[in-house]
Order: C-alpha cells, then sequence, then structure tokens
C-alpha cells in the first residue's frame, strides 16, 4: 500500500513509522507540513492510498480529510485530547497511559478510534518516555491501523463506543504557571515530576543568576543538601540545586530569548552558566560501590563475574569533546579490569548521536571546536577497535545516528533492542563522517549497502539493520527490561566455552587488517576530508548546524523523504 506520512518534524517516531512501514512492504513517502498549501500539493503529488500523521501540531485541512482517510496518532489513551498530553500524564503522576490511533474529522483529537495500545509510564523525561514507551505503543497502534485500513473491512469506533472507550477529557496547554517550580516550598518529587514533564520541550523557565533561563532535565540527589534553590555543586557540566528536602542535578539550561534576538538553544548547565556561575565545588559521581544512591552520573562502571558493563547517558544522545574525553578514560580503566566480555552501553533511550553540534554552536571557534570533538570521538571509537584482550558488545538500547551509530559498530557484537531506530549515515548534516567509518561500515555490511546507507540517508530499524548486518542480536523487550536482558546475555557469553577462542581469533584478525591497512590510514584519510570542511567558514556544514541547533524551520520537505518502495532487502 503506499502511505503518506505527514508530520510537523521528521522526529523519532516519524522515523520509526517511516522504516517499520516499509520493513512490512510499504510503499511510504514523508511530507513535512509547512504549510496547508504545501499539504495538499504533497496529496496531489503522491495520491496515497492513506495518510497518517506520526507527529503533527496543526490541523489537516478539510478538504483533504474528507477525501482521504487520514489517521492522527495522539499520545494518549482514547478519550484524552489537547496538546500537552504527555505533560499532563506525567504532572498527575499516573503509571499508565496510552496512545490512540484516530481518524481525523472536524474536532482535534476526536475523529473516530482505529487502534488503541496502552503503554507504562516509569519515572523519566517526557523525551525518555515518547521515544520508548510511547513509540512502542504508536507503532503497534499505527501498524494495527494500518491492517485494519488494508482490510477493507474494519469500521472504526466511535470514542465512547470503543471498547476501551472513556468519557472525553480535553486537556488545556500546559504552560508556564503550571510548570513554574517554587523552590522555597516545592519537594524534591515535585521538582522533579515538572522537570520531567518538560525535559527536553518547553522546559521549565525560571530565574537564575539574575538572569532567565529554560531548565531541561532533572536528576534527584539525595546527599547534598542547601537552602531552597541554593546551587550546591557542579558535575561533569550539571548544576545541583537545593530544594526542601534534598537536590536536584539539572543537565542542561537555555537562556530564554530576548526580543529581537536570535533563537537560543540548550547547553550543559555549567557552559551555559559559565560566564555567571559562582565558585562551586565539582562534587564527583559516587563511587560503584555507591550504585544504590539516588544521585546522578552520565557515566558508570559496574561488574558482575566475568562481565563489565560501561553505560553512558548523555542528553540528546550528544556527546561533546569533554563528554568522548571522560568516557575514554572510564574505558581505559574498564579495559584494565580482569573480565573477558566488556559491555559499553546497556542504558534504555539514546546510545549515541556523535558530536555535540549545540556546544560546537556555543564555541567562540566552531570550526576549531568540531575539529577536537571528532578526534576526542575518534579516539574513543579506536580504543573499541583496538581491544584484543575481551570481547566488546555495544548494547544500543535506543536511537543511535552518525558517529553514534559508528561508536557501537566498534565493537565485536551489536545488540539492539528491537525499538531502535538506527541512522548511519553523515549526508544530512554536509559531513564526509569520520569515526573510522570507512572501515567498519563496509566490514560490517559490504561496500555496496554502505553506499547506499551513507548516500540515502534514510532511518534503518533495528530489525532491518539485524538483516543487512548492522545488529548482530535484536532484543525484543520493553525499555525498562533492556539492561536486565544485556545482564543477562553479557553472563552468558562471559561463561561460554568460546569465548576465549573468539578472543584469540580476534587479536590474530586484528594483527592480519593492520598489515593489509592500518586504522591510522582509514583515520587519516577520513580527517583530511573533514578538515577541509570544518575550516572552510562557507561550506554548507555550518549553515546546517546553525539551522539545527536554533531548530529553523526547512524551506521545503527534504528531496530524499521521497516516495521510496520497501525496504530492499540487501545481503549483509
Amino acid at each position: 500500500m503506499h502511505v503518506l506520512l505527514v508530520a510537523s518534524a521528521f522526529n523519532s517516531l516519524t522515523q520509526r513509522a517511516y522504516a517499520e512501514l516499509r520493513d512490512r512492504g510499504h510503499s511510504v513517502a514523508v511530507e513535512v507540513v509547512l504549510s496547508d498549501a504545501s499539504l495538499r500539493e504533497a496529496v496531489r503529488r503522491y495520491e496515497p492510498e492513506l495518510i497518517v500523521a506520526p507527529m503533527l501540531k496543526s490541523a489537516i485541512p478539510r478538504d483533504i480529510w474528507t477525501a482521504h482517510t487520514c489517521l492522527i496518532v495522539h499520545p494518549g489513551p482514547v478519550g484524552d485530547r489537547g496538546p500537552s498530553s504527555l505533560d499532563w500524564a506525567i504532572h498527575e503522576n499516573v503509571s499508565r497511559w496510552g496512545v490512540t490511533v484516530l481518524q481525523a474529522n472536524e474536532e482535534m483529537d476526536a475523529g473516530d478510534v482505529w487502534a488503541s495500545v496502552a503503554c507504562t509510564v516509569p519515572p523519566v523525561g517526557k523525551s525518555n518516555l515518547y521515544r520508548n514507551e510511547v513509540s512502542d505503543a504508536a507503532l503497534a497502534a499505527v501498524l494495527l491501523a494500518v491492517e485494519r485500513f488494508a482490510s477493507g473491512t474494519y469500521t472504526p469506533q466511535t470514542q465512547t463506543g470503543a471498547s476501551d472507550g472513556a468519557t472525553a477529557m480535553a486537556r488545556p496547554y500546559f504552560n508556564q504557571r503550571l510548570r513554574r517550580i517554587r523552590w522555597e516550598s516545592d519537594s524534591t518529587e515535585t521538582v522533579m515530576r515538572k522537570l520531567r514533564a518538560a525535559d527536553s520541550f518547553p522546559g521549565v523557565l525560571d530565574e537564575l543568576l539574575d538572569g532567565e533561563w529554560f531548565l531541561h532535565g532533572g536528576h534527584p540527589e539525595d546527599e547534598l543538601r542547601g537552602r531552597p534553590g541554593e546551587l550546591l555543586a557542579t558535575r561533569a557540566g550539571a548544576v545541583c540545586r537545593a530544594t526542601t528536602d534534598g537536590a536536584v542535578w539539572i543537565p542542561e539550561m537555555r537562556p530564554r530569548r530576548g526580543p529581537g534576538e536570535p533563537a537560543t538553544f540548550k547547553l550543559p548547565a555549567a557552559v551555559a552558566l559559565a560566564d555567571r556561575l559562582p565558585g562551586l565545588p565539582e562534587h564527583p559521581a559516587p563511587s560503584d560501590g555507591d550504585a544504590a544512591r539516588r544521585t546522578w552520573a552520565d557515566i558508570r562502571y559496574r561488574e558482575d563475574g566475568r562481565a563489565g558493563f560501561l553505560s553512558f547517558s548523555f542528553p540528546g544522545g550528544a556527546m561533546s569533546t569533554s563528554h568522548c574525553r571522560r568516557l575514554l578514560h572510564a574505558y581505559e580503566m574498564a579495559c584494565s579490569r580482569p573480565t573477558s566480555v566488556l559491555v559499553l552501553g546497556g542504558s534504555r533511550d539514546f546510545f549515541s548521536n556523535g558530536i555535540h553540534l549545540n556546544v560546537i554552536e556555543a564555541a567562540a571557534d566552531p570550526g576549531a571546536e568540531s575539529w577536537a570533538n571528532i578526534n576526542a570521538m575518534d579516539d574513543l571509537v579506536e580504543a573499541v577497535l583496538m581491544t584484543t584482550d575481551r570481547l566488546v558488545v555495544s548494547a544500543v538500547g535506543g536511537n543511535a545516528a552518525a558517529g553514534g551509530v559508528m561508536l557501537a559498530l566498534a565493537a565485536d557484537e551489536v545488540w539492539c533492542r528491537a525499538g531502535a531506530v538506527l541512522n548511519p549515515h553523515y549526508r544530512l548534516m554536509g559531513l564526509y563522517g569520520s569515526e573510522y567509518w570507512t572501515y567498519t561500515l563496509p566490514r560490517r555490511v559490504g561496500p555496496a549497502v554502505a553506499g547506499r546507507l551513507t548516500r540515502d540517508a534514510l532511518p534503518v530499524s533495528a530489525v532491518a539493520g539485524q538483516r543487512i548486518g548492522l545488529v548482530d542480536r535484536l532484543i525484543e523487550c520493553g525499555p525498562q527490561d533492556f539492561a536486565g536482558e544485556v545482564d543477562r546475555l553479557a553472563a552468558q557469553l562471559a561463561s561460554s566455552p568460546t569465548a576465549q577462542s573468539r578472543i584469540a581469533a580476534k587479536k590474530s584478525e586484528r594483527d592480519r587488517q593492520e598489515a593489509v591497512k592500518p586504522l591510522a590510514a582509514y583515520r587519516e584519510e577520513e580527517l583530511t576530508r573533514i578538515l577541509r570542511t570544518f575550516s572552510d567558514p562557507d561550506d554548507p556544514y555550518h549553515a546546517l548546524r546553525r539551522a539545527f541547533v536554533r531548530k529553523e524551520p526547512p524551506a521545503r520537505t527534504p528531496p530524499h523523504l521521497g516516495a521510496t518502495g520497501p525496504a530492499r532487502r540487501a545481503a549483509p
């Protein structure tokens, strides 16, 4: 069937819907909705059998939904209506929520129901919830709705008549008045709910150090104490701020945009506050023995028998120069331990999206910071590729892109949660790429498929990734269960009778490959090309980076998102 996806942006959910619909044999096109006129033109051009809107902030015009079946994905259970569904769910501390696929009609979110799927709501930020539990439920509902539509026999139900129907509840927009943190009276749990409900967007507007800032993300702290609202410490770019009964770590902040000023963007909190931050102690992350503490650390290491686990979680999956250097230091420490298996990653949500474009944009010399960042990424990937005394596993619990995919591919095995989406390309940011991709990607999928992946610049589902060789093991589980499944599988691998022979064979193969073409040669070739990009202020990369960081809307739907057939079943 020919499906047109319409969305306000080609976001994570739209990418997953695109990839999984293609996996199931559908021809799919994408239209980024910039105006009613552009949407009408796309419908005329593609003549879709079905229109699906995974993430749409505006209403579909009446003349379109009366002529075509248009399915809207609403991130709320049947009966829920309004633009702030997940914000309200987190604010009200619900334990279960859902996703509804409904047919567009005159009233927003009020159409007949084609499918609905429930999901749990763990204590995580809104964007984390959206990319994981909500994404799983949304894809299950979308695929069921598409199947029902294709059958030609299914009749959607009114919301009051649906099997899981509920009284309609139209919720208002969740504005900053509702989000406001009252530091003098709010407990840690109250502050955490407010931060989680706004973590990626729009943030919580607050006053701090004679400025107005949007706070993005939060993690509870159970040891540090101070006067409510007081800044207590820094850690790896985050700041710790006291509540009435504890404290919270705030990893990112964004200055409020002033009249006539350019759009602002998120940065590590200590970087955003750098010119006004008082002298605060750098409070180190707890040792492995304090793992049960409620605190924040973006890098952790632990062991279970012969398996070591180096987990990391950076906001938005972006890895700055500092992130890469700290992770490399932790990796080298982990490699000094007497383990036979080392798991890299393993957390829910993002694995990595490569270099940190926001930090680069904020630098005094973005070209120089780009160069420092890509070299720090290369150093990390090189360390993984040169590890020959143990097996290394990349455990990809969430989405990965660009250099983040190549970091995963440096390992001996890639284990991927079934709901993850991979974007193994750099082209859309105007980059040739580095991270030894010219070695690792063809090694995995072959030169022809590697060329197609980097040229087409399209998302790949975890299932398709396994089929073409990007992924070795597909882990079918919910986001909350991924770490436990990785632990179990790593223990099996470490105790496998073939583990030591695999390690010996790995070292021999690395020596052989070095003799044929050393890794240093791949790095030099890649960096020679990318240095020209970073050094030229007129190179398209710089304009593309600025537009991405400041979330400038595109002038049109990117051409590569036009109609495509089913995902090709290329052999690895």
